[in-house]
């Protein structure tokens, strides 16, 4: 009765309790184990185990509907949850496993090995008296596990070595998995060793890296984890072990060049993974001297190695990043039994705990871009520029102490005629690839202009998901090293060379909409310098369109500078620059909308596909088009314009209203250009000389202004130009000793 009572108190006791820990990672992962196996009955868990090993999980959501753990199928098993059990004839767990001191617990959560390992060394009669202990009890499969050697050691000395070994696994206090914080430091009830304990946020708990397996079964004077290895002691710091391992001394070279193993010396919660001497030896003998002769970038190196956090093997389930000591971070994930880093099976030997940490040895050096030089950081799908930049000797010709940006498309944008171009053209396409400034992403603004080594002007153009280098813009993927930045495009970069009115006149296909562009006074617009960006038609898009109906359009000059200007949006809009398929909308000069999206890789304008897109001007970029535009709510009220129309418009309804009229755009959207003259006149020829300077220079003059000594402002130039008159400044005549008056006057012309 009285152990029915004592089982029964113990029951309702500890219930509450764990239930008001359900915070911590380990008893949320349990929850939710629960929750998958409640059609199974009361108390049952639903467990992964990884197919053809004996590794069991309760899992987290990520793993349970991946069905797989570390990459390898897992099948699901329903067992009694922990402190349950089953009875005869009844579903689920219904039953409370029974309570007893540390010793029989042993036996109930199936730890039989340790059980009758601490029969044999005497542990017994301290694990069913007084106390309040916690065990940390190896699985009889662990023990199975451990190296023969040690084993064979521990048995022949069971009073003395067994003992202690078994007092290792032991604290002198009840700890529950609500009580075993991440980062925590335990004592040992042998020599004050160190357990060092990490909980997880995928809800693994590790006590010197070994898995708690089975948890929270209580005793009568403690309390019983399983775990899945027998654990050893530790003593070492990460910076004594490298300093003793040989077959870590290239390592431990590069750690005190680099004043980075004093650190690894220190207490903390690492881990390391350290590249072997072999792995060393696999690298390149002139990257390795160049590294290790550098120290920012040799402390980069090692630094890369090490996470600030400690990282057990068995605590990995699946990929995530970890950032390193360096700032970059690495991909550490598994592969069945096997630790994979950024996504490489790499690992040799793992969980070599030490007081500070954990230590993995890998057969590869880890190379963070901070430790390469801009020509090294390109990957895979860059490799047809950087193999370029060193056939040209261009790569040859950037010094590790320089500063540079490299602009590199992707190996997709090179053509087989652009790789058969003769050398000397392809070195120059690369040095238009080449900033000798280091920009990252991050410097990079609208409107900035970037010079190349080869002297060309590129600019950069910002949109809401996209940045762009004239016609070519970016993809993921930019880093940073040693002497540089490196941004990945997906074209070549063509600089301009030309404004839009040259390109369209050096082009016969736009030969028409230039004739049209120059009859309604726009070829300064289009001549001068600015920021547009201009659908151009081809002649395709004029086809029936006679000499007669052209002179029609040509003499209604507001009619054409409204087709016209339709075509035209202030701001260089690179087709790219746009994110695929979301419609942006541009107000066009002439006051409608225009409608743009790309949809793979093509940009559509009202629908209409551009036939090609982002030829790149001075002063903006071109984009070609079949077809005429025209706004779909400008209405047409005379029937000869609308006929001529409708010929070159099939695509929408052009709406019709007798008597309307086009409005007028005046040329004042636009700032040209203003040049300044400044003359000095003495003497009697004084009119003659401005007469004949009008004449021969000034194309435009909308009113003079005579004055003594006056100089016109900046404002009246402006005013001056739209035809107003300026507010005149009277000043006293100035006269030179023995000679007459002399008038300054500075004059504007476009």
């Amino acid at each position: 009765m009285k152990i029915f009572f004592l089982f029964t108190f113990s029951t309702f006791f500890w219930s509450p309790f764990e239930q008001a820990a359900a915070s911590v990672h380990y008893d949320k992962i349990l929850t939710h184990s629960r929750i998958r196996a409640r059609d199974q009955g009361q108390n049952v868990c639903a467990l992964q185990q990884v197919m053809g090993t004996k590794k069991k999980y309760f899992s987290t959501c990520r793993n349970w509907y991946q069905g797989a753990i570390c990459g390898k199928k897992a099948t699901v098993l329903y067992e009694c949850c922990p402190g349950y059990m089953k009875m005869d004839g009844m579903r689920g767990c219904p039953a409370v496993a029974p309570i007893d001191h540390v010793y029989g617990t042993l036996g109930i959560v199936g730890a039989t090995s340790t059980q009758h390992y601490s029969d044999i060394s005497k542990l017994r009669g301290e694990l069913e008296g007084r106390g309040s202990f916690t065990f940390f009890a190896p699985s009889s499969e662990a023990w199975e596990q451990l190296n023969s050697e040690i084993h064979r050691n521990l048995i022949d000395n069971v009073n003395i070595e067994l003992y202690s070994a078994l007092h290792h696994h032991m604290v002198n206090k009840r700890m529950l998995t609500k009580d075993l914080k991440n980062g925590m430091t335990l004592v040992s009830m042998y020599n004050d060793q160190k357990l060092l304990i990490n909980h997880y946020p995928n809800g693994v708990v590790t006590v010197n890296c070994a898995r708690v397996i089975y948890g929270n079964q209580i005793a009568t004077n403690g309390v019983v984890h399983v775990i899945d290895r027998v654990l050893t002691a530790v003593g070492n710091t990460i910076q004594d072990f490298i300093e003793v391992e040989d077959d870590l001394s290239s390592l431990r070279a590069a750690a005190i060049t680099s004043d980075v193993l004093d650190i690894l010396g220190k207490p903390g919660h690492y881990t390391l993974f350290a590249p072997t001497n072999e792995a060393f030896e696999r690298l390149p003998r002139g990257l390795l001297e160049r590294i290790m002769g550098d120290k920012v970038a040799s402390e980069a190196l090692v630094k890369f190695h090490i996470l600030n956090t400690l990282q057990c093997s068995e605590a990995i389930t699946g990929g995530a990043a970890y950032e390193t000591l360096e700032g970059n971070t690495v991909e550490v994930g598994c592969d069945g039994e096997s630790l994979t880093v950024n996504g490489v099976k790499m690992v040799k030997r793992k969980d070599i705990v030490t007081s500070n940490g954990v230590i993995h040895l890998i057969d590869e050096v880890l190379i963070p871009d901070s430790a390469k030089q801009v020509t090294e950081l390109g990957g895979a799908q860059q490799t047809t520029f950087t193999d370029l930049m060193i056939q040209l000797g261009l790569a040859s010709s950037l010094r590790p102490e320089g500063q540079y940006t490299l602009l590199v498309p992707l190996n997709g944008a090179f053509s087989d005629d652009t790789l058969r171009m003769d050398q000397r053209r392809l070195k120059t396409i690369l040095q238009n690839h080449i900033i000798n400034v280091k920009v990252g992403l991050n410097e990079l603004y609208n409107g900035q202009e970037l010079e190349t080594i080869g002297g060309k002007l590129l600019r950069v153009f910002l949109y809401r998901t996209a940045v762009c280098i004239e016609n070519s813009c970016m993809v993921r993927g930019s880093k940073e090293g040693r002497n540089g930045f490196i941004h990945i495009l997906r074209q070549i970069i063509n600089p301009a060379e030309k404004t839009l009115h040259e390109m369209l006149r050096n082009d016969k296909r736009f030969s028409v909409f230039l004739s049209l562009v120059k009859a309604a006074d726009l070829d300064d617009v289009l001549s001068q310098p600015g920021k547009w960006t201009l659908f151009v038609p081809t002649n395709d898009a004029f086809k029936g369109l006679t000499d007669d109906d052209k002179d029609i359009l040509i003499r209604d000059k507001n009619a054409l500078r409204n087709i016209l200007l339709y075509h035209l949006t202030q701001g260089v809009f690179i087709g790219s620059g746009f994110e695929p398929g979301v419609t942006n909308i541009l107000k066009t000069i002439q006051g409608g909308k225009l409608y743009l999206k790309t949809v793979n890789d093509t940009l559509l304008i009202n629908e209409l596909k551009s036939r090609e897109s982002d030829l790149m001007a001075t002063n903006g970029v071109i984009h070609v088009i079949d077809k005429l535009l025209y706004p779909a709510d400008l209405p047409v009220g005379n029937d000869q314009l609308l006929t001529i129309l409708k010929k070159l418009i099939k695509y929408i309804q052009i709406k019709f209203v007798r008597g309307s009229a086009f409005k007028e755009i005046p040329l004042t959207f636009y700032s040209p250009e203003i040049k300044y003259t400044r003359i000095t006149a003495g003497g009697s020829d004084n009119e003659e000389k401005l007469k004949k300077l009008l004449e021969d220079e000034v194309t435009k003059v909308t009113k003079f202004i005579e004055g003594d000594g006056h100089l016109l402002e900046d404002e009246e130039i402006k005013r001056l130009l739209q035809g107003e008159a300026p507010v005149r400044k009277e000043q006293p005549t100035r006269r030179t000793q023995g000679g007459t008056a002399r008038r300054r006057t500075r004059l504007a012309y476009p």
